[in-house]
């Protein structure tokens, strides 16, 4: 197959990202093949490795871009933990809920990422995780919340949240700010805030 007119690293880069993306996500990683993924980009499967070194660095990279931009993304309100929580389970859920794939790869696929890889993303993940802890420590500090280890509430929110993306569809009986209102709800009841 030739090289396509006008095909350059701006344009071809982020397809193959986004092929990439997509068979990860409908097959697995350990399923697809570099094959695959530049037959759904249209290019030869040797042009792939002028975009990237190998698969596994693709899906490093789809991770490492996913928790980097939910890290930007979210900024730790000062103040009230209540507030803060609040803030929290509406945006985790938000930004989810907008980007299913990645989610689904970020959970699933970590078994597959070399050791230095995954040393990264659980880099990550912590940096995230400890946003939500130091919320929850500020509200057992003040008496607001009545969580006896916030380690393991963060771990269980976050699971709890992410779950949404497994059966949360469009259209659906539930739009999402009513999901957001009942994950909210379920969350405060969970650290008790009064």
């Amino acid at each position: 197959m030739a090289r396509k007119q006008g095909s350059h690293a701006e344009i071809t880069g982020p397809k193959v990202r986004q092929a990439a993306l997509r068979l990860f996500a409908r097959h697995g990683f350990a399923a697809v093949s570099m094959r695959q993924i530049a037959a759904e980009v249209g290019v030869q499967a040797g042009a792939l490795y002028l975009y990237t070194p190998d698969k596994q660095t693709l899906l490093f990279d789809l991770m490492r871009d996913h928790m980097e931009e939910l890290l930007s993304d979210w900024q730790v309100p000062e103040g009230c933990a209540k507030l803060a929580l609040e803030a929290f389970t509406r945006h985790h859920i938000r930004f989810h809920l907008a980007r299913p794939e990645l989610v689904f790869i970020a959970y699933m696929e970590l078994r597959n990422l070399e050791p230095r890889n995954f040393a990264v993303i659980e880099g990550l993940r912590k940096a995230y995780e400890d946003q939500l802890e130091s919320i929850l420590k500020r509200g057992v500090a003040t008496g607001r919340f009545a969580v006896p280890d916030t380690k393991l509430a963060t771990l269980a929110i976050i699971a709890m949240l992410t779950g949404v993306t497994t059966w949360y569809r469009e259209g659906g009986r539930l739009d999402r700010d009513a999901v957001e209102g009942i994950y909210w709800d379920m969350v405060r009841k969970a650290v008790a805030v009064e």
